[in-house]
């Protein structure tokens, strides 16, 4: 589900090279109040094809994006890995996601 658009060869080695993350901070609770308030430019950048969560109302986007206010969204095709599967496309899509 991270990297469903990897052929299996790729997916394979990306699998041998991830290590455990612990589960406490996923949990622990962060003060973002300052982040929100930032008088700063956000962008959101969406891999349509990412099913590390369920696509619609609990997948990354909207429901992690609204987080930020007003900000620019920038969708790529691509899983969750696409920095494995797609490196520069995600790369001119952070360009694109920053420019102004």
């Amino acid at each position: 589900m991270f990297i469903n658009d990897a052929d299996l060869e790729l997916a394979k080695t990306t699998y041998d090279l991830l290590s455990p993350e612990p589960f406490q901070p996923i949990i622990d609770k962060l003060d973002l109040k300052k982040f929100y308030s930032l008088e700063i430019p956000k962008s959101y950048i969406n891999c349509t094809e990412d099913m590390a969560l369920p696509q619609g109302e609990w997948g990354w986007h909207p429901r992690m994006s609204n987080r930020l206010g007003l900000y620019r969204l920038v969708q790529m095709p691509g899983s969750h890995l696409v920095i494995r599967t797609n490196p520069k496309g995600l790369a001119e899509k952070i360009i694109e996601a920053g420019r102004d």
